[in-house]
This record gives C-alpha cells, structure tokens and sequence, in this order.
C-alpha cells in the first residue's frame, strides 16, 4: 500500500499502511461463522507462569491470552514458505474478533462488516482450498476476472481485513509506548495516523461513536491478559505475535499496491 514509511515502536516497526476503521466496526472468525464466548475480566494479580506455545501441552493453554492462542495459530501456516496466507491474515482477522468480543455486547453492532469481509474470504477459500490457499492466487484471478474492483470482492475484503490488523497493532504499540495516556487517547492517534485518511463522514462518523464505548485502559489490559499472566509476559506475546504477522502484512499490502487495489475509500 501506499505511504510505508517506517517508524519505532516499542514492539516491532509497522508500515504506516493505510488502515481501515475495522478493528473497531468489524469483526469474523476464522474458520468458521461461531466465535467462542468471552471470557471474564482477570484479576490484576494473575501470575507469571506462561511457557511458550511450542512447549505447553492443549491441557496447559486455558490461561493463555488471546495473542498467544492466535500467535500459536499462525505458526501452523508456515508464514516463512507462504508469506500472503489466506488463512493467516483469516487468523489475525479473528483475533480482533476475540478482542472485540471481550469488550463487550456494546460493540456488537460494529463487528458486521469485517464479519461480511472475513465472511467472503472464507468463501472464495472453500471453493478451491489449496489454489486460493495463497492471497496471491485470490487477487490474480479476480484482477483477470476484470472483478478485483467490485465492491464484493475478495480483493477488496482482503484489503480491508488487512488494514484492520495494521490498525489493531499499531494500538498495540501505542498502549506500550504511552503509558500515561487514556484509552480512548491511545485509540484516537491510532485512528488519526492509520484509519482516518481512508474514510469518508459515515465512517468517520461511526469511530466517534465507538470511540466513546471504549473501556477503560487497564480494564482492556486485565481482558487482553490471560489467566496465568501479568502484563509483561502480555508484553513479550505481543512482541512475538507482530513479528510473526509482519511478513504477512508486507506480503500482502505489496500484493494490493502492485495491482493499484489500495487506493479505496469507504463512504
């Protein structure tokens, strides 16, 4: 996508990839249409005991986070072989999902369309599971279907699946980065510098009211933690998870800009 210029972060360097409103007004699952119930706010003093995915048994991942069941998801798709992974960017969607479904009934109403998006994808996916195993097949095809640009395309979905994750780890880093500021701050800039450019006033009007439904900042934090957790392991979960998801996002978005699908705007 256009505009990649880099920046530090106290996670991982992000493209500043144009980035869609979805983190906030989508959500989806990724194999399927059922997501799992949201767990219970943790208590501030869940404990450290966290051992990396490739070490800890299925009996052992119930205090896991979100980020560290989706970190361990994505490395059954061998990103390092297939860097644009449909059923990669299809996990990552699904993680906000997740996120979104721990914050609250209130911000049900704004998972439906990367529900649609995440929805198409999984689609297109099925009818020919090993070909459109790979974005790069997807998009091919519809770019030579001369259907790429249509509103419900895979392209396009895939577009904006993808400036959601984009979005959602760049609030990630400015959670880490900005102690200091409210949650409904950290969200704003995240929104400003990554979202805002690709929409138009129903969009933009849609993130200010979601914007005043966000919880409190420790409050997303106690919820992002696992059980068996406290907030530095969540720290180095995350670290981990966006350094795996990078290659994926760069994959993808040099994907969207060389067949000039990066350029849309929602209304």
């Amino acid at each position: 996508m256009a505009g990649q210029g880099r920046r530090t972060s106290t996670f991982v360097d992000l493209p500043r990839t144009q980035a869609s409103f979805t983190f906030l007004i989508h959500g989806g699952s990724c194999m399927g249409r059922t997501s799992r119930p949201a767990d219970p706010p943790v208590p501030e003093q869940a404990t450290k005991s966290a051992r990396p995915p490739e070490t800890t048994g299925a009996g052992d991942r119930e205090g896991w986070s979100e980020v560290r069941m989706a970190l361990e998801e994505l490395s059954l798709f061998k990103l390092e072989e297939n860097k644009a992974s449909t059923m990669a960017l299809l996990s990552a969607s699904n993680l906000l999902l997740h996120l979104l479904d721990k914050i609250g009934p209130t911000m049900l109403v704004l998972r439906q369309d990367i529900q649609t998006n995440i929805e198409r994808v999984e689609e297109v996916l099925m009818l020919d599971p090993d070909l459109n195993s790979s974005l790069v097949e997807i998009v091919k095809k519809e770019v030579a279907q001369g259907t790429s640009r249509k509103a419900g395309s895979c392209s396009r979905a895939t577009l904006w699946l993808t400036r959601s994750v984009v979005f959602s780890l760049t609030l990630f880093q400015k959670l880490d980065k900005n102690p200091e500021l409210k949650l409904e701050q950290v969200v704003d800039e995240a929104y400003g510098e990554v979202l805002k450019p690709w929409h138009g006033w129903i969009s933009s009007a849609a993130y200010k009211i979601a914007l005043k439904l966000v919880p409190e900042r420790e409050t997303l934090i106690r919820l992002l933690m696992g059980q068996e957790q406290d907030y530095e392991t969540l720290r180095q979960d995350i670290k981990s998870y966006v350094s795996v998801i990078q290659p994926l996002l760069d994959e993808t978005c040099a994907l969207l800009r060389n067949h000039q699908l990066d350029k849309f705007k929602s209304t």
